[in-house]
């Protein structure tokens, strides 16, 4: 009788402790999910160059030779800004430069990625600028002898680079493009 009353006492225990509640795990932290549509591609023209740009975007004339491209569903823009050279093209690239490396003092890296297309004569650079930094890319190109662009991105909030990490990288592929179908125009 001693055994069975052992026996007992083990499943009982065996019970008790197995039909315990379990204590509630906690779920991850929900993170969101940002997709922006592929924009159907328009021409910017002006006096002295052509871009193609996202539709998504909108264009403005700002005062000189400036112009944003709004992107009102990022609450972002990318800022260009044109100069016609004048013997100064060292003096512009390395304005170009130093405005993308003020970034380091919030910047986490700065990688600069030249870009050249011979054939439509447009060399410049790419600064995509890595961390919680005003402008998250900025870039520059030029023909070498007549023409001079800048551009950069901003975004009307506060930087904080996994926030704005989907629209920023958005927009760079957006700046790329503007480089890559950036088309001259003879100077009258």
């Amino acid at each position: 009788m001693n055994c069975k009353y052992f026996v007992f006492c083990l499943l009982c225990f065996v019970f008790i402790i197995g039909c315990k509640e379990e204590s509630p795990i906690p779920k991850p932290k929900a993170q969101i999910r940002l997709e922006y549509a592929q924009g159907q591609l328009a021409t910017l023209e002006t006096a002295n160059f052509s871009i193609n740009y996202n539709q998504l975007a909108n264009p403005k004339k700002n005062k000189d030779m400036a112009y944003t491209l709004e992107y009102p569903e990022m609450k972002g823009a990318i800022f260009l800004s044109y100069r016609q050279l004048d013997n100064d093209l060292d003096k512009l690239t390395q304005d170009a430069k130093r405005l993308s490396y003020e970034h380091a003092v919030k910047a986490d890296n700065i990688v600069e990625q030249p870009f050249v297309n011979s054939e439509s004569k447009v060399y410049g650079s790419l600064f995509e600028v890595q961390g919680n930094a005003a402008s998250q890319t900025q870039f520059f190109v030029t023909d070498s002898t007549t023409h001079f662009l800048t551009g950069s991105v901003y975004f009307y909030t506060k930087p904080n680079y996994d926030s704005i990490l989907p629209a920023a990288a958005y927009l760079q592929n957006d700046i790329r493009n503007i480089m890559e179908t950036l088309r001259w125009k003879e100077l009258k």
